[in-house]
């Protein structure tokens, strides 16, 4: 897809906020440009940032790991973060950070169209879950619009916290009868969006 290439253009050339200033590559996304299922992580980390790709390195591997489960791989999905820029450390995404990502984030979505948004980690899960703790809602759906929200732990949790791998091998389980459940109840495929009605800020 023609606009979705020229977003990670912009993405790569972004001085929006201070993380462009420590970054080696920022890191758009990567996968299919047709898809049902949407993953978004927190920001990229040390490999991400090397390699200007998303989950790679340990965490990623679990990824791959937990999508081969349902039968699924990364040419299947579309995975990004919610920043696009590394944070100094691997520290926390400051709030000024995402939003000055947050348009792109946007504009990701919005030509995507996916079914269905898969939070990874407690950053992501706030675009449809605020106010609570990712312990008590990981593995819940939610509608917002168009699109199911479904939050899990960020794999890199589990690589801290070996009991959270029971909860993320659990929720990603259900996603093949939630993704069977929607087509279901789906009327029939939209149409794209016309790129002159994305609008990124």
């Amino acid at each position: 897809m023609y606009e979705l290439d020229s977003l990670a253009t912009q993405i790569r050339q972004c001085s929006r906020c201070r993380l462009s200033r420590t970054r080696t590559h920022a890191v758009p996304g990567s996968g299919s440009d047709t898809v049902r299922i949407m993953l978004i992580g927190e920001a990229p980390g040390f490999h991400e940032d090397q390699q200007g790709i998303p989950f790679v390195g340990a965490a990623g591997n679990l990824l791959d790991t937990l999508l081969a489960s349902i039968n699924m791989s990364r040419e299947q999905v579309f995975v990004t973060n919610v920043v696009k820029c590394r944070p100094p450390d691997n520290r926390d995404p400051q709030p000024d950070e995402i939003e000055s990502c947050r348009g792109y984030l946007d504009a990701q979505i919005e030509l995507l169209r996916p079914q269905m948004i898969v939070t990874l980690g407690r950053f992501s899960m706030q675009l449809a879950f605020r106010g609570v703790s990712i312990t008590k809602v990981h593995g819940q759906t939610k509608r917002v619009g168009d699109i199911l929200y479904y939050p899990m732990f960020h794999p890199a949790a589990a690589l801290h916290q070996p009991s959270y791998r029971t909860f993320l091998e659990q929720d990603m389980r259900r996603i093949p009868e939630i993704l069977s459940s929607l087509q279901d109840s789906e009327p029939g495929p939209k149409p794209p969006v016309p790129p002159a009605q994305l609008t990124l800020f």
